[in-house]
């Protein structure tokens, strides 16, 4: 994951350092808590050969730094490193053995409040996904046998996955770097995986590089594929990754060289790639995806899936409510999973893979990454009018935005 070391000294950088080694000693605690890490390599050796750190002693030194702020950073650098510094701060917490309610755990990752959704909304979205498949009925099982089937036409055959992921990739590149400049030499190589409780990850390998990881063991979907490779690659993770690269970390703001699992770093990014595909292609992605299958020999009703996936949005907060159930009202598990295969209409395996993700010790309240930042992203690319949202999308790319300073600009 080394890559050419681009920040120069300066006089802010000692507490910058500190932050970044701070960030590096997260991962001997949990293997993957560093995301990216694209610094000085030594700096990571240091950290790698240094003594095993205790978890009570980087909460301390996470508010010993916090203290220290601004330390020479602009106004908009301390305050991202803030929030971060606080997100670290809980994180240990919670490795040290402190009990930390779930709400609390994630307002500290990620800088939001959430609350239980209303099952009404639910309802009316069931509603309108069964107008969406031509059901009369949503309340009964005929919704479900309808997304049953509608799910198994949708499924791309196992050895049609890859000429598919090169066909989007391809695709969505081209139109992503007349917009949006990427390095000659950035390129993202895919790969398909097993035993993984997620459905695609962008390893970010520095140098305009990344590694995009397929998981084998969940069905590919025609209607979802075009998202996948739009949120992990183009205009998503790897095209952030890379104009941050590019941009602010050429520009000496090295704290940009560290990607933290559970900050808000995480928000922004999962949320700008949730609205990746809209942001390239617009509302009309499934007319887009349609041709692109059709030169694939592969039929897809690109209408219809716009339709289904309008309706499915209002889903968004099924997961998030899950994971509610089990680390807040502390449900049993095999209720939550009732829960999700009643409301996203998922068969019971897939409701386990959810299950699997919602209660890893890493990833439990990674969910509201996703949807947090999409509502928050979502809500703040809808301030400015329609022909303004790509130009705006690409602040999302290229400025350590973070949810407090994009509430900021909504409330003004």
């Amino acid at each position: 994951m080394a890559t050419a070391y681009s920040g120069s000294a300066t006089p802010d950088t000692d507490l910058v350092t500190d932050y970044l080694r701070l960030g590096l000693a997260f991962d001997r605690l949990e293997e993957g808590f560093v995301d990216a890490y694209t610094g000085d390599p030594a700096l990571r050796a240091e950290v790698a050969g240094g003594p095993a750190p205790e978890p009570a002693a980087l909460a301390d030194r996470a508010r010993g730094l916090r203290s220290e702020l601004p330390a020479g950073l602009t106004p908009d650098r301390a305050a991202f490193v803030d929030a971060h510094l606080r997100a670290l701060e809980c994180s240990a917490r919670k490795f040290a053995g402190e009990s930390i309610g779930f709400v609390d755990e994630v307002r500290a990752y990620f800088d939001v409040d959430i609350a239980p959704a209303d099952t009404d909304d639910y309802r009316k979205a069931h509603g309108e996904l069964a107008s969406a498949l031509g059901v009369p009925d949503a309340t009964g099982p005929a919704l479900s046998d309808a997304y049953a089937t509608y799910r198994r036409a949708d499924e791309i055959p196992p050895e049609r996955v890859d000429e598919c992921v090169r066909a989007f990739s391809g695709a969505l590149r081209e139109r992503v770097r007349d917009v949006f400049p990427l390095a000659d030499n950035e390129i993202v190589e895919f790969e398909v995986v097993t035993d993984k409780p997620w459905s695609g990850f962008n390893y970010y390998l520095g140098n305009y590089r990344s590694r995009v990881a397929i998981n084998a063991d969940l069905t590919q979907y025609m209607s979802s594929l075009p998202h996948l490779i739009a949120h992990e690659a183009y205009p998503g993770h790897h095209t952030e990754h890379c104009r941050k690269e590019q941009i602010l970390v050429g520009g000496g703001q090295t704290e940009q060289t560290i990607f933290l699992v559970n900050t808000p770093q995480c928000l922004m990014a999962e949320g700008l790639a949730d609205h990746a595909l809209h942001a390239a292609i617009g509302d009309n992605w499934g007319l887009w995806a349609q041709e692109i299958y059709a030169d694939l020999g592969l039929r897809f009703d690109g209408e219809r899936a716009q339709r289904v996936g309008a309706a499915s949005s209002g889903l968004l907060t099924v997961r998030q409510d899950a994971a509610l159930m089990l680390h807040d009202a502390h449900l049993d598990a095999d209720v939550v999973a009732g829960f999700l295969q009643r409301w996203l209409l998922a068969p019971s395996e897939r409701a386990r893979q959810m299950l699997r993700f919602l209660t890893s010790p890493l990833w439990r309240a990674y969910i509201s990454t996703y949807v947090e930042g999409y509502r928050l992203l979502g809500e703040w690319l809808e301030q400015v009018p329609q022909d303004a949202r790509l130009a705006r999308f690409g602040r999302l790319l290229d400025e350590p935005l973070t949810p407090a300073l994009l509430r900021a600009e909504l409330g003004q």
